[in-house]
């Protein structure tokens, strides 16, 4: 038996995986009693066969954070060791606040930083896109405007992304694959799959170095639910909401129709968005 080695999961299928040990990827099965997923570092033994070298997963070390979708009812875990998710705010197709600020919560629930890449820059958006560009630009988000087809602006949110582990999400259209192909100089769009790695679905999550870069690229993951998070959890994204309750007359304050309530007044004032307001509602009463 070689010597137990810690490396990292930068590829994920249903029932195996790839392991990373210096330039090494070593193909192992997914441990039925661990829930491992994409950016784990693992414990493992490599085991030489006759046709290639496999490993063990013994254990798994402790994650720095881990991100959760619900799954049948279930919180699942989809992605480890993240310190930023990049939404992705587009002109066209128009990205819903909806969609962004279940991200925020999402984020804020798992104490992963959040930023906001708009794209497309080169177009023309709307009076509703530039009212979402203003709303979380005042938020204080750090926020980062690039073209994906020209390039503009990448450099910038490249240097940023260094020494940091990312994952882009945004709705379809908007080139969530797009910069992140250019930010890594492969094309996610056509990667091919190896198919002698393991058994596994065609739904991959994969890990991706470049330089200091590292960005996680996991298919399907666009839009999500919260019905399942608790107010407290759901108040913690929406940051200028809970520093207005702190105010509010009542501590059971239910922000609705509560008197001396200073979230609605805060809203009446312009001071936070409506919009932000009623996700908020909408989101605490699971609509």
């Amino acid at each position: 038996m070689e010597k137990v080695q810690i490396g990292r999961v930068v590829e994920f299928y249903s029932n195996s995986c790839l392991v990373e040990i210096k330039e090494f990827k070593i193909p192992c099965k997914t441990p039925k009693d661990q829930d491992i997923v994409v950016g784990d570092f693992v414990e493992i033994v490599p085991l030489q066969d006759s046709l290639e070298v496999k490993g063990k997963i013994l254990n798994k070390v402790q994650r720095k954070t881990s991100l959760k979708r619900f799954h049948r009812g279930k919180k699942k875990v989809f992605a480890a060791n993240v310190t930023n998710i990049a939404v992705l705010l587009s002109p066209v197709p128009l990205t819903p606040k909806i969609f962004i600020d279940k991200w925020l919560v999402l984020s804020a629930a798992a104490g992963i930083d959040p930023l906001i890449v708009v794209n497309k820059i080169d177009l023309t958006g709307d009076e509703e896109f530039k009212e979402a560009c203003n709303i979380y630009e005042s938020l204080g988000i750090k926020m980062f405007k690039v073209s994906g087809k020209s390039g503009e602006g990448l450099s910038d949110i490249g240097r940023f992304l260094e020494n940091k582990t990312t994952i882009f999400v945004g709705k379809s259209g908007s080139g969530k694959s797009t910069i992140s192909s250019k930010l890594l100089g492969i094309n996610l769009k056509t990667k091919e799959l190896n198919k002698s790695k393991g058994v596994h679905t065609t739904s991959v999550s994969s890990l991706y170095v470049k330089d200091k870069i590292e960005i996680i690229d996991s298919p399907g993951v666009r839009d999500i639910e919260i019905e399942k998070f608790s107010p407290d959890e759901v108040l913690k994204g929406f940051f200028e909401i809970r520093e207005a309750a702190l105010s509010c007359k009542f501590k059971n304050c239910n922000h609705i129709n509560g008197v001396g309530c200073n979230v609605i007044d805060q809203v009446s004032k312009g001071n936070i968005a409506e919009s932000r307001y009623n996700n908020y509602i909408s989101f605490t009463k699971n609509e």
